[in-house]
């Protein structure tokens, strides 16, 4: 299963829970990249949890595992071209993943994820893991 994969949020909390299924995944010859969006959802976690500082060096440790995309204006071109599909639609989904959307399409990377919701934005190709 040879890939470009980009991972939401809900896949890398499994991965560092250490889940069966996603570790096996990636250990397939996947290419997989994180985006800077995800890493804040995960600081934002980490900074609410009981285990601050551990958390913190998790995430810290995982980033540097992997090549980090982050958003530019071709990002912010592409989200607002999703936003304004997804509102015409009248099936908007989280701010957080549009973004997230928007950069597995303008880098033609397959996203990850577990949110069926991504099934509404039309040029994305995701797959659950």
């Amino acid at each position: 299963m040879n890939g470009n994969f980009l991972l939401d949020t809900n896949i890398v909390i499994d991965l560092l829970a250490g889940d069966e299924n996603v570790c096996r995944r990636l250990t397939e010859g996947a290419n997989v990249v994180l985006s800077s969006v995800v890493l804040g959802e995960l600081y934002y976690g980490a900074r609410k949890s009981q285990r601050v500082e551990e958390n913190l060096a998790r995430i810290q440790q995982l980033a540097d595992c992997f090549d980090v995309f982050a958003c530019d204006s071709n990002t912010a071109q592409q989200y607002g071209f999703l936003k304004r599909q997804l509102r015409n639609k009248g099936r908007p989904i989280p701010e957080n993943d549009i973004w997230l959307a928007a950069i597995a399409v303008q880098h033609g990377l397959m996203l990850v994820s577990r949110d069926q919701h991504f099934q509404e934005v039309d040029e994305l190709t995701w797959i659950v893991w």
